[in-house]
């Protein structure tokens, strides 16, 4: 694991930045006069701590970095992505042959922190899984499947590349997690953790002193009520919830918005409307689509429950304005649930099925030998499912599917979000037609040389 400062400018700076955050409120003058009061780095330094202290940690959120992270796994890429305002580029497995990339070992231990015996046994045999794992991904691709499918063997310890962006709040917050946090008892979390810590020591020295764990527990409050973990996939993605009458509370917010008047008002005004226009929901609800903001498509929501493979997941949780709920990767889920693409069905399914029945053989006898479930985690294969809740409001929901259901997305995704539209459509028919694909929903491509050629591009 290499993490490294991709923008460190000066501190001196950045704390005059934050300083102007924290006095623009409370002195004369406009921003710019602020600023300027601003000329002593020990003053502004000292305002800096002060206002910290009180608790308005809004104002590092105006410091921000970019960090590049080299050599860390899918669990490392995951947890990371799970902060929601935090920006990530991440190396994609779609595109990229990912035999030779290496992978993560951990260190075996016991629920009691200490070193399994035979340790020098039990790393060899996992490098001699870890490598029959990636030379059935190659033999794979060497047989004409594409990376992005035969990828669903790889192990969860892969390793993959990330620019991550972040403010300092988030930073701080982030780091807490990972070094006091439950997260802290996976090895390579806690040494991300350490790793950003030294950074913070060496570029960000006001922020050291508020990591220090005082918000954070490692006890999972859960654990008391736990019934089980023999935990069985969903079918398929479900619509479980959603505000009642879509259609409907879609229309009746966006009167209320555009001419000001009460709820009651605006369904006279609605039902005036329809007499003169029976389709008039259909019209409203295409210009909102045509809108640049489509704020009234945030007046409802829908809940689904989802089954995704884990490589998939990330398509899905980067959508950073759902609410997502994914498991922990801790206590381990059943490995004997997996997604198996079309592509390697046509050519030797019972392969693939022998590669995960290895895997979770090989997994049972670490954890028999009493491995504790944080060093498992890496026998997870990207194939493997997780069972995920996620609450979308209308505008979201639109976005998602014009990305995830054109032709380009990869099949899983592009199948779980074309189902979850489908069952949207039904209770909602107005506003299902703007769901799908850009050309299905618009008529126009925004790929251009990428597009697929389904509709014309989008001239610029």
């Amino acid at each position: 694991m290499k993490i490294e400062l991709l923008n460190n400018q000066n501190i001196e700076d950045r704390i005059r930045v934050i300083a102007a955050a924290g006095k623009l409120s409370r002195t004369k003058g406009d921003v710019f006069d602020v600023l300027e009061s601003c000329d002593v780095y020990e003053k502004n330094l000292g305002l800096v701590k002060r206002i910290l202290e009180m608790g308005h940690k809004t104002i590092i959120e105006h410091d921000y970095y970019v960090f590049a992270l080299a050599n860390v796994s899918p669990i490392i890429e995951q947890t990371l992505i799970s902060h929601r305002f935090t920006s990530f580029t991440i190396k994609s497995a779609r595109m990229v042959d990912f035999r030779n990339v290496g992978y993560y070992t951990p260190s075996f231990k016991d629920k009691n922190y200490k070193l399994v015996p035979n340790q020098d046994s039990l790393v060899k045999d996992y490098h001699s899984h870890m490598q029959t794992l990636f030379k059935e991904y190659g033999y794979f691709v060497d047989k004409g499947v594409k990376e992005e499918d035969a990828r669903f063997v790889l192990p969860y310890s892969f390793n993959t590349n990330i620019i991550m962006g972040l403010d300092a709040r988030e930073l701080e917050l982030m780091l807490n997690e990972f070094l006091y946090g439950k997260l802290s008892n996976i090895d390579e979390i806690k040494e991300l953790g350490t790793k950003l810590l030294d950074i913070v020591k060496s570029d960000i020295s006001y922020l050291e002193e508020y990591v220090n764990g005082e918000q954070h527990t490692k006890d999972d409050w859960y654990d008391k009520y736990r019934i089980g973990n023999d935990i069985v996939t969903y079918d398929k993605a479900r619509l479980v919830d959603y505000t009642p009458n879509v259609d409907e509370n879609i229309i009746i917010t966006t009167i209320m918005y555009h001419e000001q008047v009460t709820r009651e008002k605006a369904y006279e005004l609605l039902n005036d409307m329809l007499k003169n226009n029976p389709n008039i929901i259909d019209d409203i609800m295409q210009d909102i689509v045509k809108s640049k903001q489509q704020r009234e498509l945030e007046s409802v929501s829908f809940k689904f429950e989802v089954p995704i493979s884990l490589i998939i997941l990330k398509h899905f949780t980067r959508h950073r304005t759902q609410s997502l709920l994914v498991p922990d990767f801790v206590p381990m889920w059943n490995l004997e649930n997996y997604q198996t693409p079309p592509s390697i069905k046509r050519l030797d399914e019972e392969r693939y099925k022998e590669i995960f029945k290895l895997n979770n053989e090989t997994y049972k006898k670490f954890r028999d030998l009493g491995v504790r479930d944080e060093d498992l985690i890496y026998f997870y294969l990207c194939g493997n499912f997780a069972n995920v809740t996620t609450i979308m409001d209308g505008r979201t929901l639109e976005w998602i599917s014009r990305m995830r259901c054109c032709t380009k997305a990869q099949w899983e995704i592009r199948n779980l979000l074309n189902d979850m539209v489908s069952q949207v459509r039904e209770i909602a028919p107005s506003y299902g037609k703007l769901l799908g694909a850009t050309c299905d929903v618009y008529g126009y491509c925004p790929e251009g040389k990428e597009s697929c050629g389904k509709v014309k591009c989008k001239e610029k």
